[in-house]
């Protein structure tokens, strides 16, 4: 038999639950949407979304394997789509991809690009969009299309350069390029000022104004070393930045048309003239660093 027991009257019981649960099931609930399941694991793990809190995007669908990209800053006002990469950053680096094509048999194939910033995130890939008969016939002086995309593949930067005569005894025909930012919407041009000795040329805006200018030396030469564009304002007084072609090296240069460019801006500028400074580059890299087959 049991023993009697009398209880008295008290104040009623409550559940005391930890604090570290206490208001806390919502934001768990809310999680579950991104946690991942790896196969052969006991345990989930939280993963943030790709460019979250710094994480640089990588191996996006259709694109090079590995490479890891620059996430994403909020855009500014009455940015271009696209562009917004550019808001916050005041150098790029350009990189020319090594075609074996053009090692093995010397024929001219179609440029790459990769488009980084100071940290090495990859901000852009650019590709030349032109025919084997215009590449090996026209050579550096020929008229190309080259298209600037993104992580996902969206084309946000077309660069359009018209056949132009590459000879500083002629004039009348100097070379220029349009870039168009998104494609179909011009955003600025960069043309050639014609000078007897320097290489002269001239930014301008939608409209067709000037508003700087880039000089460079003399004699365009990188033999074992580097060769600087500077930027400048209108009257040449004030340098506003540089476009920088890079040594990469003997065996590179004197095998490979493949070259490093570094561009320094303010980081402050117009993202339509940094986006314009690029086509700048891409015209001075054609020009002159681009081999004669």
């Amino acid at each position: 038999m049991k023993p009697f027991q009398i209880r008295l009257p008290g104040p009623p019981r409550h559940t005391v639950y930890p604090k570290h649960q206490a208001g806390h099931i919502g934001k768990q609930a809310g999680h579950l949407g991104s946690q991942a399941f790896y196969p052969g694991r006991q345990h989930s793990y939280l993963v943030p979304p790709a460019g979250a809190a710094g994480i640089p995007v990588q191996n996006q669908p259709g694109r090079p394997a590995g490479a890891l990209w620059m996430p994403a800053p909020p855009p500014p006002l009455n940015c271009p789509p696209g562009l917004e990469y550019l808001s916050q950053i005041d150098m790029i680096l350009i990189h020319q991809q090594i075609e074996l094509l053009e090692v093995l048999f010397s024929f001219e194939s179609s440029n790459v690009y990769e488009i980084k910033n100071s940290f090495g995130q990859r901000i852009y890939f650019a590709a030349e969009d032109t025919n084997f008969c215009t590449r090996n016939c026209c050579g550096r002086s020929r008229p190309f299309t080259l298209r600037i995309t993104d992580n996902v593949g969206q084309e946000v930067i077309t660069l359009e350069r018209p056949l132009r005569c590459n000879c500083c005894c002629c004039p009348c025909c100097l070379q220029e390029i349009e870039i168009q930012a998104p494609p179909g919407v011009p955003v600025g041009y960069v043309t050639q000022t014609w000078h007897p000795f320097l290489t002269k040329f001239t930014i301008k805006n939608q409209k067709g104004e000037d508003v700087l200018k880039i000089s460079g030396p003399c004699i365009v030469c990188s033999c074992f070393a580097g060769v600087d564009f500077e930027i400048t304002s209108l009257d040449e007084q004030i340098v506003v930045g540089r476009i920088s072609k890079h040594w990469s090296g003997l065996l590179r240069e004197a095998f490979t048309d493949a070259d490093n460019f570094g561009i320094q801006f303010p980081r402050d500028l117009d993202v339509k003239m940094k986006a314009v400074m690029i086509g700048a580059c891409f015209l001075i890299d054609y020009m002159f660093f681009e081999r004669t087959r």
